[in-house]
Order: structure tokens, then sequence, then C-alpha cells
């Protein structure tokens, strides 16, 4: 599986931005699918995930309240409003390795290119 995040971009503080990641290869309609960050000089960090049929969310702390992570049958998206100068970064997406999944990296088995969100203040 390939994953590909998109959307990406470059947005003033309280804006918002659609990230949406979609699969080639095979799809990933079974797995739980996850959105994680990393800023420059920072850990790769959980952002939010959904599981295989969207019927649960999970969210960082960080994130609660202004992002949404939703999926149809062909993507995955992550809503992004209110965004703040520290959510910038680069954002990856990932397929579980089963239908369910939470935080831990390790619970992903394929992880897409990411897509730089910069947010200025």
């Amino acid at each position: 599986v390939q994953l590909q995040a998109s959307g990406g971009g470059l947005v003033q503080a309280g804006g918002s931005l659609r990230l949406s990641c979609a699969a080639s290869g095979r799809t990933f309609s079974n797995n739980a699918v996850g959105w994680f960050r990393q800023a420059p000089g920072k850990e790769r960090e959980f952002v939010a995930s959904i599981s295989w049929n969207g019927g649960s969310t999970n969210y960082a702390d960080s994130v609660k309240g202004r992002f949404t992570v939703s999926r149809d049958i062909a993507k995955v998206y992550l809503q992004m409003d209110g965004l703040k100068p520290e959510d910038t970064a680069v954002y990856y997406c990932a397929a579980g390795r089963s239908a369910h999944a939470g935080a831990a990296r390790s619970g992903y088995l394929y992880w897409g290119q990411g897509t730089l969100v910069t947010v200025s203040s």
C-alpha cells in the first residue's frame, strides 16, 4: 500500500485546511487510518485516528475540538480549523495494522509521504 497525503499549505492563524489521504496499490478500507505530524526538531506525534468504518475516532488533546477526522470509501480526511502557529508541521497519514488503531506508532504499518502545513501568526 502506498499512501499520499495532500492539501497542506500556508494559512494564517485561525484559518482552516483540509488534508486528504489516498491509497494506491490496494485499498485501506478495512484498516484504521491515523494522522501524525512532525515539527522541525521534534518527534513525530499522533494527531488523530479513525477506525475502519469511521465509527470510532481518537484525537490528541492538543487538537481536540479543532480537528476532525473522517473518511469515505476512497480517502481519509483531516479537517483542521482554528489553526495555530504551533500546528506547523509535516503531516503524515498511516494505515493501521488492523481495523482499529490509536496513538502508538507501532499500530501502523504503512506510512505515506507527508504534506507541509505552515501556520503564520
